[in-house]
């Protein structure tokens, strides 16, 4: 079993791994220190954007699955929705025109 890190603490990891790619990252919505879910919008600054969300695979693997993705307005329409259900949702915005957005690095992805 993997030990759990809280969310504030693997988010501060996560945003240090973007700086260090100078990768623009932003905190867009700030949720429970502990044990908040995360949403990271991944915008591409062409109108377009994706957002990614934690959940589990067949084997119960801790994996990134996309909730939308689209024009960005959608896109925030559908962060906006899940904030609804969840006032202490973390949204973190990425940056980056490639569509990079190190999620599947290790370390990373659960």
């Amino acid at each position: 079993m993997t030990p759990r890190v809280t969310t504030e603490f693997w988010i501060s990891a996560y945003r240090m791994r973007l700086q260090l790619a100078e990768i623009p990252v932003f905190i867009t919505s700030k949720g429970d220190a502990t044990a908040g879910a995360v949403l990271v919008k991944l915008n591409t600054l062409d109108g377009n954007a994706r957002v990614f969300q934690r959940s589990y695979d067949v084997d119960f693997n801790r994996v990134w699955t996309v909730l939308s993705e689209g024009d960005e307005r959608d896109v925030d329409h559908a962060i906006s929705n899940q904030r609804g259900f969840d006032p202490d949702l973390w949204v973190i915005e990425v940056e980056d025109r490639d569509g990079r957005h190190l999620l599947d690095d290790e370390g990373l992805s659960g």
